[in-house]
C-alpha cells in the first residue's frame, strides 16, 4: 500500500473495510433454543435454563459447543428410541388387532418384554422430559416438559401396573410414539432455530490480540491485555488499532466504518483519538493507552448487544404457555376423573385407567409438532429465496413492525464509491481522456476513490498509461507524470488554496464527492463519485408504505448525505451523524412510544440496535457481526425481502395458530370422552381410540404446515 490512501483530501475510504468479510451462507446459523436471543425459552430436554450473560470469547464458544451436544444428544436418543419403538408396536396387541396379524416373540411373556422395551425408551428417549418437568417446577413455570414429561410418567407407571398383575390395558405403544415424536419434536425445533448467536465471539474477534509496545526506544510485541494506561504503543500501516487511544506521534486515515458508519476514512493526527479494532491506513501512528478491557469502547458495543440478547430472552412463547394450561388441565381432570369414579361406586382399577386415559390423551403429539413443522418448512422455504431466519419469535413477530428503521450504507446504498459522472472542462481533452489520465495515477492507490474510479475504467475498456513520478500531495490528492504532462488528481480544496478557478456547478454537493484532474495546474477535468441508492431501494419503501409500516433512516454518515438520500426515496424520518448507543437509543425511544420497531443494518455499528429492535434484520452483503447479531438475514441485500419477509411472517404466525387450535382442540372433546362424561349413554374412550385421534392430530397438523408452501412463491 502508499501513502496516496489516506491523501485525496476527502478522507473516502471503503464503506466495508478488507476485514469485514462477505457475508457467507448463515443458514446453519440460527437461533438456540435455549440461548438468549431466542424468545421461547426453547431450553427443554436438557434439564436446565443456564444464564449464559456472563460469556463471552471462549466462554460464548463452549456455549455453542455445548448447544451442538445437546442437539447430537436429541437425534441419537430418536434415533435409539424409535428402533426400540418397532418390536414395541409389533408386540402390541392393539396395533396387531389395527392390522390384523397375529405376531409373538416369547411364547406368552410378551408383555414382560413390552414392559423391558418400554422401560428403555421411558428412561433412555424420556430422560431430558422427566428432567426438564424437575427443572420447570423448580422454576414454578409448568410447561411443555411437565405435560410430556407426566403423561410418559403416567401411560409407563400404570401400563407396567397392569404387566406385573393390576387389571387393565397397558399404554406402551402410545408410550414409546409419544416419545419417539416429541424427541422428533425437539430436535426439528432445535436444529431449525440452531446455532448460538455469535455475535459477541466476533465482535471480540475484531480486537487484536497483541500490540507494538515502545519501551525504552525500542519494540517489543506483548498481548493486549498485558497493556497499561499511558503504555506507548506503535501501529503500522494497515494494522488494526489494538486499544482506545490517543495518538502522540504520526498522522494517518484511520477506517472507523465499522464503528461508526461512516462512509469516509478519518484523518488524524496528534492529540486524536481512536479507537480499538478500526483499521490504520498508510501513516504509522504512536497511541498512548487511554481504555483497556471493559472501558474499551468494543467491548461497551459487546455489552450492549449481550443486555439487548438477554432481554429478548424473558418472553415465553404461545407454545409453552398453551403447555401449561394443558398440564394443569391435565392433572386437574385426570386426579377430578379418578377421584369422581371412586365417589360413584366405580372399582379403582376402572377409575385409574379413566385417569390414565385422559392423562395420555392431554398430551397431543401434534402440539409437539404444530411448531416445529412449520419452523422448519418456513425455515427452509425463507432460505430458499433468501431470508434467513435465526430467531423465529422475532419472525413471526415481523406482522406487528409499525415502524422500519434502515441503516443507509451497504442497505439503502450499494455501500461502496461508483462514478456518478465526469467530464472535460477543456477543448483539449476528450471526455474519457479524463478517466484516461486519472486512471493513470489511481492504478497505484488503493484508495475507495481510485477503486472507484478504475471499475469505472474497466467497464468502460479504456486504456490506461503507466504513471511515472508518483507523489501524493498532503492530505488534498495524487500527482505524477503521465506522458509528458504534469498531472493531479485533487480535491476541491486544492484549487481554492492554489487559487485555480473552479467551475461554475462544480461544488461538492450532496452525495457526490468531487475531484479534479489538473493537467499542468490547468483544470482539465472533474470526475464525480457517489455511494449509489440500490434501485430496489425506490420500490421497497413504497412497498412497506402501503402496508402501513413508517419507513426512517438512521445513519453514521453526515447531514448532507442523509438528507439527500431520505429527499429521494421520500423516507418519513431520518437521523444522520449517529453513533452506535445513539441508534440504541433512538430504538429504545421509538419502543417507549409505543412502536414495534424493525432494525435493518449491515456494519457493526448496527449489532446493538439490531439487537434491541423487535425485530433485527441484516443485509447480507454485511459484516459477519451484524448477521450475527440480527434476527433475520437477507441474503440478497434487497430491500424488497423485507415486504416479502412481512407478509411470509404473517402467513406463518396463521399457520402456527391454526396448528395450535387443532392440535388441542380435540382435547376438547376427546378429555370429556376419555373422563367418561357419556358413559351412561354407553359411549367411552378407550386409550388406544384416544392415541388414533392423535396420531389423526398430528397428521393434519403435518399436512396444513405443507400447506404454507404455497404462500411463498
Amino acid at each position: 500500500m502508499n501513502s496516496s490512501h489516506q491523501n485525496h483530501g476527502h478522507d473516502h475510504k471503503k464503506e466495508k473495510h478488507d476485514h469485514e468479510h462477505q457475508h457467507k451462507n448463515h443458514s446453519n446459523h440460527n437461533h438456540d433454543g435455549h440461548n438468549h436471543q431466542h424468545d421461547n425459552g426453547d431450553n427443554r430436554g436438557h434439564g436446565g435454563n443456564e444464564d449464559h450473560q456472563g460469556h463471552e470469547g471462549h466462554g460464548g464458544h463452549d456455549h455453542s459447543q455445548h448447544h451442538a451436544m445437546m442437539i447430537k444428544d436429541f437425534r441419537k436418543r430418536f434415533w435409539i428410541s424409535l428402533a426400540i419403538s418397532i418390536p414395541i408396536l409389533v408386540l402390541s396387541p392393539m396395533i396387531q388387532g389395527l392390522l390384523g396379524f397375529e405376531f409373538s416373540l416369547t411364547q406368552g411373556a410378551d408383555n414382560y418384554l413390552l414392559f423391558a422395551l418400554s422401560t428403555i425408551v421411558f428412561f433412555y428417549g424420556g430422560w431430558p422430559f422427566l428432567t426438564g418437568l424437575v427443572d420447570e417446577l423448580k422454576k414454578k413455570q409448568p410447561g411443555m416438559m411437565t405435560l410430556i414429561a407426566v403423561a410418559i410418567t403416567v401411560a409407563w407407571g400404570y401400563s407396567s401396573a397392569t404387566t406385573f398383575g393390576l387389571e387393565g390395558s397397558t399404554f406402551f405403544w402410545e408410550l414409546a410414539t409419544l416419545i419417539d415424536i416429541m424427541l422428533l419434536g425437539h430436535w426439528i425445533e432445535m436444529k431449525s432455530v440452531m446455532g448460538a448467536s455469535q455475535s459477541l465471539q466476533k465482535l471480540v474477534a475484531l480486537m487484536p490480540s497483541e500490540a507494538h509496545r515502545l519501551k525504552d526506544g525500542e519494540t517489543e510485541d506483548v498481548k493486549v491485555d498485558e497493556l497499561k494506561k499511558d503504555d506507548k504503543v506503535l501501529v503500522r500501516p494497515g494494522e488494526k488499532i489494538p486499544v482506545d487511544g490517543v495518538i502522540t506521534d504520526g498522522e494517518s486515515s484511520v477506517n472507523e466504518s465499522m464503528v461508526t458508519g461512516e462512509s469516509k476514512p478519518v484523518k488524524k493526527s496528534k492529540d486524536d483519538k481512536v479507537i480499538g479494532g478500526t483499521i490504520n491506513g498508510n501513516g504509522s501512528l504512536t497511541l498512548s493507552v487511554e481504555q483497556i478491557g471493559e472501558e474499551a469502547y468494543l467491548n461497551k458495543v459487546i455489552n450492549m448487544v449481550r443486555e439487548a440478547q438477554s432481554k429478548k430472552s424473558k418472553t415465553q412463547n404461545l407454545a409453552d404457555r398453551i403447555a401449561a394450561w394443558l398440564t394443569i388441565i391435565a392433572l386437574t381432570t385426570g386426579f377430578g376423573t379418578l377421584v369422581t369414579w371412586l365417589l360413584v361406586g366405580e372399582s379403582f382399577v376402572f377409575a385409574l385407567e379413566r385417569m390414565a386415559s385422559v392423562m395420555v390423551i392431554t398430551c397431543p403429539h401434534a402440539l409437539g409438532l404444530a411448531v416445529p413443522l412449520v419452523v422448519a418448512i418456513s425455515t427452509s422455504l425463507s432460505a430458499s429465496k433468501g431470508l434467513l431466519i435465526r430467531n423465529r419469535t422475532a419472525f413471526e413477530n415481523s406482522r406487528k413492525i409499525s415502524v422500519l428503521a434502515f441503516d443507509k450504507t451497504g442497505t439503502l446504498t450499494k455501500g461502496n464509491f461508483a462514478v456518478s459522472r465526469y467530464d472535460a472542462l477543456s477543448d483539449e481533452y476528450e471526455k474519457d481522456d479524463i478517466l484516461k489520465l486519472a486512471g493513470a495515477l489511481e492504478s497505484k492507490s488503493e484508495h475507495p476513490l481510485a477503486t472507484g474510479i478504475m471499475q469505472k475504467i474497466k467497464e468502460l475498456n479504456l486504456d490506461v498509461k503507466e504513471a511515472d513520478d508518483f507523489n501524493s500531495i498532503s492530505g488534498k490528492g495524487i500527482e505524477g507524470k503521465v506522458g509528458n504532462k504534469n498531472v493531479k488528481v485533487v480535491s476541491p480544496g486544492y484549487l481554492k488554496e492554489n487559487n485555480i478557478e473552479i467551475p461554475e456547478n462544480e461544488e461538492e454537493n450532496q452525495q457526490e464527492t468531487v475531484i479534479y484532474v489538473l493537467v499542468d495546474d490547468k483544470a482539465a477535468g472533474v470526475i464525480a463519485l457517489a455511494d449509489e441508492i440500490r434501485p430496489e431501494s425506490h420500490k421497497a419503501i413504497s412497498t412497506l408504505k402501503e402496508n402501513g409500516i413508517k419507513v426512517i433512516m438512521m445513519t453514521g454518515d453526515n447531514e448532507k448525505v442523509a438528507k439527500a438520500v431520505s429527499d429521494e426515496l421520500q423516507l418519513d424520518d431520518y437521523f444522520a451523524g449517529i453513533l452506535p448507543d445513539q441508534k440504541l437509543e433512538k430504538v429504545k425511544e421509538l419502543q417507549d412510544k409505543g412502536e414495534f420497531v424493525a432494525m435493518t443494518g449491515d456494519g457493526i455499528n448496527d449489532a446493538p440496535a439490531l439487537a434491541t429492535a423487535n425485530v433485527g434484520i441484516a443485509v447480507g452483503s454485511g459484516t459477519d457481526v451484524a448477521a450475527e447479531t440480527a434476527d433475520i438475514i437477507l441474503v440478497n441485500s434487497n430491500p424488497q425481502d423485507i415486504a416479502s419477509l412481512i407478509t411470509f411472517g404473517k402467513a406463518t404466525y396463521r399457520k402456527m395458530i391454526q396448528n395450535f387450535v387443532w392440535a388441542t382442540g380435540y382435547n376438547v372433546v376427546a378429555i370429556p370422552l376419555a373422563a367418561g362424561v357419556l358413559y351412561s349413554a354407553g359411549i367411552l374412550i378407550s386409550p388406544a381410540a384416544g392415541a388414533v385421534l392423535m396420531s389423526l392430530s398430528t397428521v393434519v397438523v403435518a399436512i396444513n404446515a405443507q400447506l404454507l408452501k404455497r404462500k411463498l412463491k
